[in-house]
């Protein structure tokens, strides 16, 4: 029995690793010189630089549990508790949300009672709103047609709680604004973070470049469980029993699909497309400031800010090889205003900006600014985004689809990544052992 897996991004890796623990042998296939998919790694003057800051929170357990089957969970660092400085710019002190060690789900409202950037009213609000959130069931189908900014500005969100708190968490997780961002994913999202197990939010980040925490290990692991990972070969078509590469056909008996939607659609034969409409699962674009300072000037591993068009700032110094001075990399979601303004734009709003949140950063020297734009980070998880994400299974018995936009009941992260690939290896077997018995 032989596999072949369509895409090396973490889908299709996690779909090979768990095969091969299975004694299945696969042959993974990517197009690219590199295994990784979204997360990737490059050199740029001697620093090693990741495409964009990716981190995953305790409750991902698919995706922690890859990076332990890949022998790499001790390079990376997760928080003993969940605790996030927030910036505000103009000489504002910073706020902190930092969990107490209450029970869930009383142990975010230590955190939320002290949270300056909202009023006191804004506050006890907030926590009738997260009240009423954790009251909702994110696979509520009906979730799906609804926004969740107009729901939360429903329950006394103002605009300001939005966005310095809400926004925090929802744009990070869903690549969305508040405002347009679908309801039942940002259920889940806070329900699952915020509101359910007390360690579940807790932070973790690569201390590593992506390279060396997925593409390599990868590679060796699926080629130790007797695999194969062909790099810089084109698939031109698939079928449940061949897949084309570079006008060959490779026999099969079973195919996963784990490329990006747009790729999938055309790479499926008609009769293995879901009926839903993929069209709807249009991309939504995140945009990466990465700035080198020529001193220190963030005192701690990241920070939030509200106030401003920086979000999320991640000192990466360390793991991009740098020696001397700081490099921040400043992560924006939903970034659409953003994604086709010239480098030299960004750096007239974002260099100012952090000058303006960091007051280490005023008397600093910016040595190298530069940035990375993920056009087609991930579709756009708005209403209705929801009815048009496929199940692994297609039309077609023994062909499989894997990816982070398939029906994982995640947004579309790492760990929606990692846990389509599981439940694609799970068909996959069920399949074979039907082709067995026959």
């Amino acid at each position: 029995m032989s596999v072949v897996i369509v895409g090396g991004g973490l889908a299709g890796i996690a779909t090979a690793v768990a095969l091969g623990e299975a004694g299945v042998p696969v042959t993974l296939i990517e197009a690219r010189p590199r295994l990784g998919g979204a997360t990737h790694s490059f050199r740029r003057g001697g620093l090693t630089v990741d495409n964009g800051q990716h981190v995953f929170l305790r409750c991902c357990t698919a995706y922690r549990g890859l990076l332990d089957r890949l022998g790499v969970a001790h390079l990376t660092s997760t928080q003993d508790r969940f605790d996030v400085t927030v910036l505000r710019p103009d000489g504002l002190p910073p706020a902190r949300l930092r969990r107490s060690r209450l029970p869930s789900p009383l142990h975010m409202l230590p955190a939320l009672a002290r949270y300056t950037p909202l009023t006191p009213g804004e506050r006890l609000r907030a926590v009738r709103a997260s009240m009423a959130l954790q009251r909702l069931d994110p696979d509520d189908p009906s979730l799906d047609d609804v926004a969740a900014g107009p729901w939360l500005a429903a329950r006394g969100q103002s605009a300001n709680a939005r966005e310095a708190l809400w926004g925090l968490f929802i744009t990070a997780s869903l690549n969305a604004e508040v405002d347009e961002a679908a309801l039942g994913l940002s259920a889940m999202v806070c329900n699952r973070a915020l509101f359910g197990r007390p360690d579940a939010a807790d932070i973790g980040v690569p201390s590593v470049p992506l390279a060396e925490l997925h593409a390599g290990p990868a590679r060796r692991r699926i080629e130790e469980l007797g695999g194969e990972v062909r790099l810089k070969a084109k698939v031109e078509g698939v079928s449940a029993e061949k897949v084309v590469v570079d006008g060959a056909p490779i026999a099969a008996d079973a195919v996963v699909v784990a490329v990006p939607h747009p790729a999938a659609a055309r790479l499926l034969p008609a009769e293995a497309r879901p009926e839903a409409g993929w069209h709807e699962l249009s991309a939504s674009p995140i945009v990466n400031v990465h700035a080198v300072f020529d001193r220190t000037v963030l005192d701690r591993p990241f920070a939030a800010a509200v106030g401003s068009p920086v979000q999320w700032m991640f000192d990466r110094t360390e793991p991009s090889g740098l020696e001397d001075g700081q490099y921040l990399a400043v992560s924006v979601s939903a970034a659409d205003r953003w994604i086709d303004r010239p480098v030299a734009e960004l750096r007239a709003v974002f260099e100012p900006e952090l000058r303006r949140l960091l007051p280490a950063a005023r008397g600093a020297r910016v040595r190298d600014l530069f940035v990375t734009r993920e056009r087609r980070a991930t579709f756009r998880q708005r209403p209705g985004c929801g009815a048009p994400r496929p199940g692994a299974a297609t039309g077609v018995p023994g062909l499989f689809l894997a990816g982070a936009w398939t029906d994982t009941g995640w947004p579309d992260t790492m760990e929606g990544a990692v846990r389509s690939g599981l439940t694609a290896a799970r068909l996959v077997r069920r399949h074979l052992e039907g082709v067995k018995d026959r």
